[in-house]
């Protein structure tokens, strides 16, 4: 998949993933459904750390003492469901978790698709309405964390 020129290797540009090419699944209450409102999602995981300090050295060392998982999701303002779910903490302080499946798939490029699965989602703000006469369309993002992840398929070497 690489390519190869007086021996150094580069990734060429038609496996590159397109941005735009996947999809986003959400499972609320043990039911699945494509997320189509999906502009935008990013998660990552933060590792907590501490710090180590040792006789006979002047400098501060770090050991990993876990982790916490959060991102960021954009959708167009075009479905009610998360304002819901936080409308409904606000009145009952019953909290929704869901499952949210990421999946990359670019069909032009052949290193494969990659399927990651965040645990545990729970948002941590929503807007519940909104306009805005400066805006052609609407969106919104909203804050997230998970405490569990799995990458279920993952992207084939390129350096094949």
């Amino acid at each position: 998949m690489a390519t190869s020129v007086d021996g150094w290797k580069f990734m060429k540009a038609e496996d590159a993933i397109s941005g735009k090419e996947g999809a986003l699944y959400a499972t609320i209450d043990g039911e699945t459904i494509q997320v189509a409102e999906c502009k935008n999602i990013s998660a990552k995981i933060t590792k907590n750390k501490a710090e180590f300090k040792a006789l006979g050295y002047r400098g501060t060392q770090h050991k990993a003492t876990g982790w916490s998982g959060a991102g960021t999701l954009t959708i167009h303002y075009a479905t009610s469901r998360f304002a819901k779910m936080m409308i409904d903490y606000a009145k009952s302080g019953k909290d929704q978790y869901f499952i949210l499946q990421i999946v990359n798939l670019d069909p032009t490029s052949r290193i494969g698709k990659q399927v990651v699965n965040l645990y545990d989602v729970n948002i941590d703000d929503s807007e519940i309405a909104k306009l805005d006469t400066d805006s052609d369309f609407l969106d919104q993002s909203m804050n997230f964390t998970f405490s569990d992840v799995e990458m279920t398929d993952s992207f084939s070497p390129i350096n094949s």
